[in-house]
């Protein structure tokens, strides 16, 4: 048999797409396989997937872009809120500061670990050498 014949045994997993990518994300999957969980607890995340090893926490300061995300994020959720209650509801800008601090506050603990997916999810769909084999 030559080198031209012979079957690979074992061919790179398919690449995910970005909306399987962000439904991953959106259920803090693993990004490569999408079975094991991304967090052990609220704040906690695994060092690497159960199924197929993928290792969550690349390098160290790997998720400050997540702080990006989760800035974004809060900063529209901020402009809708006030536009919504000011314009919409007639609120006065005396009422809304008291409601918009704790959405500045409450809402970046609520979605810390989506805006975590959400970058990894991020940087596997730009860097494709992010979801090659790792089990070093």
């Amino acid at each position: 048999m030559t080198d031209n014949e012979r079957i690979p045994s074992a061919l790179p997993p398919e690449r995910p797409g970005p909306g399987l990518l962000l439904a991953r994300a959106l259920r803090l999957k693993c990004p490569r396989c999408g079975n094991s969980r991304l967090f052990r607890r609220w704040y906690s995340m695994h060092s690497r997937c159960d199924r197929c090893q993928f290792r969550f926490e690349r390098e160290p300061g790997y998720y400050l872009g997540a702080t990006y995300v989760n800035y974004g994020l809060t900063a529209v959720l901020l402009i809708v809120s006030y536009l919504l209650l000011h314009k919409g509801l007639g609120l006065s800008n005396q009422d809304l500061s008291l409601v918009l601090p704790l959405i500045c506050i409450l809402f970046p603990l609520a979605i810390f670990r989506h805006a975590r997916a959400l970058w990894l999810a991020l940087d596997c769909q730009f860097d494709s050498s992010v979801l090659q084999d790792d089990t070093e």
